[in-house]
């Protein structure tokens, strides 16, 4: 991983770190916001929405400030004033909306974080080093999931919830001044190159049948991560703040775990696809088993959770599917159209899984109605699969 031991690509790695938390934090302070601001689980199902539609809003913006500027200017400026602001908008709410206006901002302050890194990769690197150096990148920043449970218990119980927030504030205009100051931008492609645009895009056929299972994949883990998990083991099981900590935890490391894995794996299955499809085989057993024993056991749902996590490097892994079919001139928007595709898919499933919740619930035991929330993830994700199936194959050999 030398090229990653680099300043500019840290830096980088600490936002994309502050990307992670952010959008994974909710699940922690549930229970707090719940009895402070009257935010319950569906306010905070559409403020975590707010977050990956913003997200997802961002990225042909950024692909185009990523191609017109580079990665040095368009994610310092805009994780200082969206992810900064946002921090601090949140350390005040008084009302639920406010969180909604705060992830909101902390959603387009991180949106091009990740996607910097990812440019310089596709601009100096070979297609067939993506995924392992995504899945680097995506593993060493899912560290903020894990600083978004246990430890964020710990600080929180101590200086308490706004404090916290102020601090972070605070943290994430460091590290926009950091990126700043050492990220280099990669040199642009020689020659003259077509003007890269969504028609030309959606031109590449081997990405029609990519595209969808990338909307799905990432959506399962991060909305069961950053959301679902701690009000299911809450009202389910009874958990407290310090269990649920915990659990999210251990979804965090297994994030890590798989995306730092991600490049040996890939050399043993042969190929991104082949091991696309086992990741997102093994995900749809573990929701089908959510989905039909949610109140069995507690340390059973647990374990299951932190499996769901697993399947976080699909993320990775599918990008670099998709980018060895970009045509260079269309690398960067490139890059950034599939981000944006699977941040929608995100917020989309996050938005559609408020009403399920609200309806499941109002009938339903607290266990059946979770039981629809996993069933809710996996259709789409069965659907995502049989689609890939007629996907491509890149190689690695």
């Amino acid at each position: 991983m030398h090229w990653i031991i680099s300043p500019g690509l840290l830096s980088l790695v600490l936002g994309y770190t502050l990307s992670q938390f952010y959008r994974a934090f909710l699940a922690v302070l549930a229970p707090r916001l719940d009895a402070e601001l009257g935010a319950g689980p569906a306010d905070l199902a559409l403020s975590s929405g707010l977050w990956y539609i913003a997200f997802a809003a961002m990225q042909i913006p950024v692909g185009w400030a990523l191609d017109r500027w580079g990665p040095r200017e368009a994610v310092s400026v805009l994780l200082a004033l969206g992810g900064g602001g946002g921090a601090a908008v949140f350390a005040l709410a008084q009302t639920p909306w406010h969180l909604h206006v705060a992830m909101a901002l902390l959603g387009i302050g991180c949106a091009p974080v990740m996607m910097g890194s990812f440019f310089i990769f596709a601009r100096t690197l070979p297609p067939a080093s993506m995924s392992a150096a995504g899945g680097a990148v995506v593993g060493l920043g899912s560290l903020g999931n894990m600083l978004g449970a246990a430890p964020l218990v710990w600080v929180v119980n101590g200086i308490g919830w706004r404090e916290t927030l102020a601090i972070l504030a605070l943290v994430t205009l460091a590290v926009s001044a950091t990126i700043y100051a050492c990220v280099k931008n990669p040199p642009r492609p020689e020659g003259t190159h077509p003007i890269g645009s969504l028609r030309a895009l959606l031109k590449v056929r081997e990405l029609w049948a990519i595209l969808p299972l990338l909307f799905i994949t990432y959506a399962a883990s991060a909305c069961i991560r950053g959301l679902w998990a701690g009000p299911y083991l809450s009202e389910v099981f009874g958990a407290s703040d310090y269990l649920i900590g915990w659990v999210t935890l251990g979804m965090g490391l297994a994030m890590v775990t798989a995306n730092l894995a991600v490049g040996r794996v890939v050399r043993l299955f042969g190929s991104d696809k082949r091991t696309s499809l086992a990741n997102t085989l093994l995900l749809c057993a573990v929701l089908s088993s959510l989905w039909l024993a949610p109140g069995l056991s507690l340390g059973l749902s647990s374990v299951l959770l932190v499996m769901v996590c697993i399947s976080d490097s699909n993320y990775s892994l599918i990008m670099s599917h998709g980018r060895a079919f970009l045509p260079p001139h269309l690398v960067g928007r490139g890059i950034t159209f599939m981000n944006m595709i699977s941040i929608s898919g995100v917020g989309v499933m996050q938005f559609l899984s408020r009403p399920v919740y609200l309806s499941a619930s109002a009938s339903q035991p607290p266990a059946t109605a979770y039981g629809y929330i996993f069933l809710f993830f996996l259709i789409p994700l069965v659907i995502g699969l049989l689609v890939y199936l007629f996907s491509p194959e890149d190689r690695h050999g």
